[in-house]
């Protein structure tokens, strides 16, 4: 996290700074955290340590200004209308950002201008669309912990999202913290002093942490501010009555927001109250090693779960479908709600066609209520919402037919929103300027003031034309002109050689080099109206603007309720255009313990693949006869393709979607726990082992009969005795029914497991087929019942390329541990290398086999000489 600007260092007496920079340091004084984007005319300028932070990390140059101190204050400022860019550089680096503007017109203004802070800007509450994600939400989260418990509300400001949980225990927190990764936190000093919520959003999310204190949650103080913001009533009160801790964090975040956004937040309107039992729990482990939204070693969209599915048309359902795949749900009622949606899509092609051209033009309906209730939307995002809105009947038009409850539901949710459209249409020209503080904007026949206006400046043009037209006519010039400038207003140029002829009631302006410049009464006359009326007309431009745009913040809840169909329609589309496009069918979802697929397949690992064949697999599991499947073979054999496939099938079908695969029945589960890889902890002094346990014992102390355990090479990170005991001890406690009785799928290669099979109720042994040759084996990629002969390991190694000198050393090794067992017989003989490296003939056959494929061109082989030189080269290979 980057430093936070310092207080200037020459701060001096206020009387001796100059009135401007007295009332900057009082400004400054209240915002002491935050870098102070202070507005002098078109510029945003900072002073002092500001100063040198933003030139620092901006790459400005530092320049100076008198303020009344014998050394010149260090300045440097941007642009105000591209501000943005370099606001969001300075969040990006962990600073906050205070803006303080002008509050009144300068030209107006008596002495000093009125400034102050109208917001301030930090990671979670950006709503800018040029420093966001647009398929992501930005939430900002609060953190209310005390011995009772943990009280959760995370918003999203640029939407007006926010949802708010109570959990017992910090591990929940870390989970939920997981589900939503706020960009901000502000935390009570309990949650402050909780190691594993505060690691979590500083290490693992690089989150920015705001300690609040406890004054900013106390009840009292947080019901009474929820109660105002949401009349809280009927049920939803009652709720947070119930949740003490779940208020206090709603409140609390509420009291930041207000303090920090200095806006009435109206866009912000419904609270979701939910339980983590409404959802699949996925902790992080599961989220990062199942590849849900981020993809492990890019950290990238690419090659996720979320890559695979998603193919929708809007910003809106780019981020639904996220929040979907990160929240499944658990009622069956509203996963076949969902399912049945996708299938009257998938069967109505027509349908879904229409969708897609309508939503594929819509605008991000979410963020520009939240620009336009913030008040700082400017003509274009109005243009952009009318553009929208015009879409929206084509989405209800396209619905009309269909027969899915859901997608009815949807239609009818869907405010085409005409007022809306016709008021910005009629209000606001089609192609209107970035800036709404410089007229051209309001479109001719909406206000007759504005008309007047523009009428008195054209006819002050056409005026002008007439001057000159009648003064080259009384004066015989003909070269005479009416021109304008800054400094002097209009004028009459006449050249030096006329000079002489210039009537009396010319008054001399200036004088220049070729001509003589003058002024008259007349025309100064037509300029004082032609600059009032200038002036008037972008001052009256912009109250017209406020208005029309303040008619639409009116319309916020009914333009958010249309964005949230809109996006539901998009994400059931896209899941839709997926399942027809990939061969999925559709799940039977219910409450039994079942997992059976058949021929499944991964989503992702189908589609990386493109045009090879994915080899499907067939799964069976239970909580009776089938609990534990123990899944021996060679590594890179496909295990944990397998095994994370079924967890992805499941998530899948919890969310509504199709799945991959001939036939499927999943009985649904409250949780997915993954224990996946080796990685260490190096930053809290856990090494590998020590992590594999910790994350083991998570699962084992919060899985429930109803969970799915995906379990690889327990036990590996220790000696082989120990990991093997170890492990041992994990399958039993998840097999036995009085301990836990999870569905589980366990790869090791530790196979004297197998011999469970028999011994322990419910376990059965697997095995991915591999066909040996010599050497040489061939992974077949399916599952088969019973266990592995043999962990190939030394015949991976070969396959990775490892020396052939050293894997020979390690078939030798290999054969005396088979015969004797490790440790049985001494210490093994050292192996003797000769002194001089002798000549491989498997290298020297490989080069053989590659120098005749390097002179090789196929383009010139008949078919039957390519299979007869394939063949050749194979027994030249086989023989080395």
């Amino acid at each position: 996290m980057a430093g936070r600007a310092k207080k200037p260092e020459q701060a001096g007496k206020p009387a001796e700074l100059t009135p401007m920079m007295q009332q900057y340091m009082e400004i400054k004084q209240q915002h002491e955290d935050c870098i102070l984007l202070y507005r002098l005319g078109d510029f945003y300028e900072m002073f002092f340590e500001d100063a040198r932070t933003a030139s620092k990390e901006l790459e400005l140059t530092l320049t100076g200004r008198d303020c009344g101190l014998e050394e010149r204050a260090p300045m440097c400022g941007v642009p105000f209308h591209s501000a943005e860019s370099y606001i969001a550089r300075l969040i990006q680096k962990g600073y906050k950002v205070a803006v303080c503007e002008q509050m009144e017109d300068p030209a107006l203004a008596k002495g000093l201008v009125k400034r102050d802070v109208i917001r301030m800007i930090t990671p979670g509450t950006v709503i800018e669309s040029s420093m966001l994600e647009e398929n992501r939400n930005n939430f900002i989260c609060a953190v209310y912990l005390d011995s009772g418990g943990i009280g959760l509300c995370f918003c999203d400001i640029s939407t007006g999202q926010i949802q708010a949980t109570e959990v017992s225990d910090p591990e929940q927190a870390v989970s939920e913290l997981a589900r939503f990764e706020p960009s901000e936190a502000v935390v009570s000093d309990g949650a402050f002093s909780s190691g594993p919520i505060h690691q979590y959003l500083t290490q693992r999310l690089k989150c920015h942490v705001e300690q609040a204190g406890e004054r900013t949650f106390l009840l009292e103080n947080a019901w009474s501010l929820a109660q105002r913001h949401f009349e809280l009533e009927g049920p939803l009160g009652q709720q947070c009555g119930q949740k003490p801790r779940l208020t206090q964090a709603v409140g609390g975040l509420l009291h930041y927001l207000h303090e920090t956004q200095k806006n009435d937040l109206k866009h912000i309107n419904k609270l979701e109250i939910y339980t983590q039992a409404q959802f699949m729990r996925l902790d992080p482990g599961a989220r990062h090693n199942l590849e849900i939204c981020q993809a492990m070693r890019s950290g990238g969209k690419q090659g996720t779960l979320l890559w695979a599915l998603d193919r929708t048309k809007t910003a809106m359902g780019g981020r639904l479908i996220r929040q979907w795949l990160e929240k499944p749900l658990v009622n069956v009622s509203q996963i076949l709600l969902r399912q049945n949606a996708v299938a009257a899509l998938v069967k109505d092609r027509p349908c879904r066609d229409e969708l897609a051209q309508a939503l594929a033009k819509m605008l991000d309906l979410e963020r520009l209520a939240g620009r336009i209730v913030y008040g700082t939307a400017n003509c274009r995002d109005l243009r952009a919402l009318q553009q929208t809105c015009l879409q929206l009947p084509l989405l209800r038009q396209a619905l009309e037919q269909i027969s899915s409850q859901y997608l009815q539901q949807l239609r009818q949710q869907i405010d085409c929103l005409e007022d809306l459209e016709r008021l910005i249409d009629r209000a606001i020209e089609p192609q209107p300027p970035f800036s709404v503080r410089e007229g051209g904007m309001i479109r001719r026949g909406f206000d007759s003031q504005v008309d007047e206006l523009r009428d008195l400046l054209e006819g002050g043009q056409n005026s002008l034309a007439s001057v000159e037209q009648r003064e080259r006519e009384r004066t015989g010039i003909p070269k005479l002109k009416v021109g304008y400038n800054k400094v002097f207003g209009y004028y009459i140029e006449i050249s030096k050689s006329y000079a002489n002829q210039a009537p009396e009631d010319y008054i001399r302006k200036q004088t220049l080099t070729n001509c003589e410049r003058f002024i008259t009464p007349e025309l100064k006359e037509l300029e004082a109206r032609m600059l009032t009326a200038g002036q008037q007309i972008v001052s009256l431009e912009y109250q017209v603007f406020c208005q029309v745009r303040d008619q639409a913040a009116a319309a916020a809840d009914r333009i958010q309720r249309t964005a949230q169909a809109a996006a539901a329609l998009d994400v059931l589309r896209s899941f839709a255009e997926v399942a027809e496009k990939q061969g999925y069918v559709a799940p039977e979802v219910d409450y039994s313990d079942r997992l059976q697929i058949r021929d499944g397949r991964h989503p992702v690992v189908e589609m990386m693949l493109k045009d090879s064949l994915f080899v499907p697999n067939d799964l069976e599991m239970d909580c009776g006869e089938n609990r534990v499947a123990i899944i021996t073979g060679p590594n890179m054999a496909g295990k944990s393709t397998y095994m994370r496939q079924a967890a992805l099938l499941v998530i899948m079908a919890q969310c509504g979607s199709f799945v991959p695969a001939k036939s499927a029945r999943i009985g649904v589960c409250d949780q997915v726990f993954t224990r996946v890889g080796a990685s260490d902890d190096l930053a809290s002094g856990r090494s590998t082992f020590m992590v594999e346990m910790s994350e083991v014992a998570d699962i084992l102390k919060n899985a429930t009969l109803q969970s799915l355990l995906i379990l690889d090479e327990i036990g590996r990170g220790t000696s082989t005795f120990d990991g093997m005991a170890i492990a041992r001890a994990v399958l039993e406690y998840a097999a036995d029914k009085k301990t836990l009785g999870a569905k589980t799928l366990f790869a090791t290669h530790y196979h004297e497991l197998s011999e469970l099979e028999g011994q322990l109720d419910g376990v059965k042994n697997y095995n991915i087929v591999v066909k040996k040759h010599g050497d040489d084996i061939t992974f077949i990629r399916k599952i088969a019942r019973g266990g592995a002969d043999d962990s190939y390991g030394v015949e991976v190694a070969k396959l990775a390329g490892l020396p052939s000198v050293v894997i020979r050393r390690a078939k030798a090794i290999l054969q005396q541990l088979e015969q004797t067992g490790p440790g049985r017989s001494g210490p093994l003989p050292l192996s003797r290398q000769p002194e001089e490296p002798q000549i491989s003939l498997d290298a020297m056959a490989d080069r053989a086999v590659a120098d005749r494929l390097r002179r090789l061109s196929p383009d010139t082989l008949s078919p039957i000489e390519a299979l007869n030189l394939l063949y050749e080269l194979c027994k030249q290979a086989k023989e080395s």
